[in-house]
């Protein structure tokens, strides 16, 4: 008698494929040789195996519905161990919902996400200092305008695949000890995805999107450094199919500055002074960010000496309030002076006492002088 498959996964004639599918979960999991070790469950699990394996299979089960047998040979569901077992994909399939069976997943879709694009800006210190608009030129993937992303010439469709039947996957039997493995790799005609375009758009090729140019204002946020990115949602490239875009990344590239020089939200430069200035004291005009601005050099300033310009420096990107500018003084001594230069010199040398050489002898006498008195008993 012919075996009825319908009753060993316990579902009616005319149950769905879903139904059919979580039957067979259900009694592969109750019955598992690693759950259940009871001799009996172990052939009743060959058996709901082999059952699956057949109601799976469209074209089989219609042979069970008009009386035959699949097989062909008239083996019954409790037959050898090879062929009631079932393949390995539909045990990983009842078990964890997929595997290297009948997957069950659907065909990739043609529409996919677009990737990220980077264009770089170069900025002025005081352009990144207190920001700035910037109209940029950018050229990336777009959708495209004829046929709006499906890829497709004016009135025709995608079409299924007639290799893979629409499900974007090629499977292959194989037998082996364990039963019938099953195996699946995407459809080498449609990419996986189940349909392919007969006739494609002229002007995308069937891509779904070209490259095109366009201008975008980019606002620069006050404070930003060399090297920082501001992301641009959606502003990026479009994904195959028409897919959504990616981002665009503007990444800030700061000039070197002729006078400045940049540490974070804090300013440096330098001021070269001649020692007469630095003696006397004197009045400079600093050319700042925000402009000309005088700074005054007390007399006897001495070279290497930093004054602080508070709240003269950057504004802070994430916070309130500026850096500082550091204004580093260094003095400088005439190479080259004249007679008279010299004789004036000279006299404030002597006002001064400071016409001898200066003793680099340290406190407590130098070396010699000290082996000198060790010798004396000093």
């Amino acid at each position: 008698m012919p075996t009825d498959y319908y009753g060993l996964l316990g579902v009616r004639r005319d149950a769905t494929a879903e139904e059919i599918k979580r039957a067979y979960r259900k009694l592969a999991r109750d019955l598992h040789p690693d759950v259940n070790p009871d001799p009996e469950a172990q052939q009743r699990f060959r058996e709901v195996g082999r059952a699956y394996e057949v109601l799976s299979d469209p074209q089989k089960r219609q042979i069970v519905d008009l009386g035959g047998d699949p097989h062909g040979n008239g083996a019954s569901a409790g037959g050898g161990f090879a062929t009631g077992f079932g393949g390995i994909g539909d045990i990983m399939d009842a078990f964890f919902g997929g595997g290297t069976g009948a997957s069950g997943r659907p065909p990739r879709t043609r529409v996919r996400q677009g990737a990220d694009a980077l264009i770089p800006v170069d900025l002025r210190l005081d352009e990144a200092a207190f920001g700035v608009t910037r109209d940029l030129t950018v050229e990336t993937a777009e959708r495209c305008d004829v046929c709006d992303g499906a890829g497709t010439a004016p009135g025709t469709h995608p079409q299924t695949c007639e290799t893979c039947h629409g499900r974007g996957e090629i499977q292959s039997v194989q037998r082996s000890f364990l039963g019938q493995v099953m195996t699946s790799r995407p459809c080498h005609t449609c990419g996986g995805v189940g349909t392919v375009i007969p006739e494609p758009c002229a002007k995308c090729g069937g891509d779904g999107r070209i490259r095109a140019r366009r201008t975008i204002s980019v606002k620069v946020p006050a404070g930003v450094e060399d090297g920082m990115r501001i992301r641009l949602s959606g502003q990026g490239e479009v994904g195959p199919g028409g897919g959504p875009p990616g981002d665009l990344y503007v990444e800030i590239r700061e000039q070197a500055h002729d006078i400045f020089t940049r540490d974070g939200e804090n300013l440096h430069c330098r001021v070269t002074l001649p020692m007469t200035a630095a003696a006397l004291g004197t009045t400079l005009t600093l050319n700042t960010l925000d402009g000309d601005e005088e700074f005054d050099i007390v007399p006897g300033t001495q070279s290497g000496t930093v004054h602080k310009l508070r709240a003269r420096g950057v504004p802070r990107l994430r916070g309130t309030g500026r850096g500082d500018l550091h204004v580093h003084v260094d003095v400088t001594t005439p190479t080259r002076i004249d007679d008279e230069q010299e004789t004036l010199l000279r006299q404030f040398a002597a006002l001064r006492g400071e016409d001898r050489p200066v003793s680099t002898r340290a406190a407590g006498g130098g070396l010699f002088s000290r082996m000198r008195d060790a010798f004396n008993g000093r």
